[in-house]
């Protein structure tokens, strides 16, 4: 198991997804970090300029730090940064829109053979999967009669759903951050919580129906897959490298200094209690982050043999 660890589309815009308004005038844009000097500054010859989109959630802002601070620079990479929910990027995954990209592990396994998955930034571990939750207490047999909140038809949470129930039917697809909504106004009767939520449906007032990564470990032994950071292969290996050991560098300088990214979390951050911020991180930053490892590549491969298995890929 590992331990926890310590506390190209290619353009010249810094905007997100969407943006059309200068730089100066976005809110959204002005979140990203300054630049900070880090050795010589490739020539214009050496610059390769490449779309880099992850999550505003805090494990992504806190390992991408140093990407988006221009405080890693590795291969004459200019990264040009794009922040959305996980969701959105899955589907754009699907598009090829990103040179690098956030995705859910699921949707990797759609789009694998465009994009390589790297082996630094994944969020996988154990204790930290998916959470099914409900306003009332509601045993599985129960599942398949209600109607169930879901981040993303292309999250892993959902594979993990239709594994687990799968005669589940009544879905609502709905972005991240209203799956807590829905179920307490009771719009949904079930709702699976990634992220933040996984640490504050509690405070809510909604009740834990099933831990879906706890599931998984009981039926695989291994750690939950969730999401990975994948590079177009049109790239090149070369480059597919040393964007993998930019984003590992990026992860050791923020492991090192964490007091550097707070900022920079806060204002992506959906839940801004510090103390949610810093468990958020604690829980899905660790060794798998900085390496997959054999082990992290064995819980891949299982989720593709379950879903492959199931029908659910094909």
């Amino acid at each position: 198991m590992a331990g926890r660890l310590r506390e190209p589309q290619l353009s010249v815009s810094s905007s997100p997804i969407g943006c059309s308004l200068p730089r100066a005038a976005c809110g959204a844009c002005l979140a990203a970090p300054s630049p900070v000097s880090s050795g010589r500054k490739p020539e214009a010859a050496d610059t390769v300029k490449l779309s880099v989109a992850y999550s505003p959630c805090p494990n992504d802002t806190f390992m991408f730090h140093g990407v988006a601070a221009g405080a890693v620079c590795r291969g004459g990479i200019q990264p040009e940064v794009h922040l959305a929910d996980v969701e959105t990027l899955n589907r754009l995954a699907m598009e090829g829109r990103y040179d690098v990209t956030k995705l859910s592990f699921h949707a990797w396994l759609l789009v694998r053979e465009r994009y390589e998955l790297c082996a630094a930034g994944a969020a996988l571990g154990f204790g930290c999967g998916p959470v099914l939750v409900a306003a009332r207490d509601i045993g599985r047999e129960e599942i398949p009669r209600c109607r169930i909140a879901v981040p993303g038809e292309l999250t892993t949470a959902h594979l993990l759903l239709r594994l687990w129930a799968p005669r589940a039917r009544e879905k609502l697809f709905v972005r991240y951050d209203r799956v807590m909504d829905l179920v307490a106004a009771g719009r949904a009767d079930v709702g699976a919580v990634i992220h933040e939520g996984r640490f504050t449906y509690r405070q809510a007032g909604l009740r834990l129906v099933a831990d879906l990564g706890q599931w998984w470990q009981e039926q695989t032994a291994l750690p939950i897959p969730l999401g990975g950071i994948a590079v177009r292969r049109s790239l090149g290996a070369r480059l597919c490298r040393e964007v993998e050991a930019m984003l590992r560098e990026s992860i050791e300088a923020a492991l090192a200094r964490p007091e550097r990214t707070r900022e920079y979390m806060r204002q992506h951050a959906r839940e801004m209690d510090e103390a949610v911020l810093a468990e958020h991180v604690q829980t899905f930053v660790n060794d798998y982050s900085l390496d997959l490892g054999e082990q992290g590549r064995r819980a891949v491969a299982k989720l593709e043999e379950l879903a492959r298995a199931a029908g659910i890929i094909g």
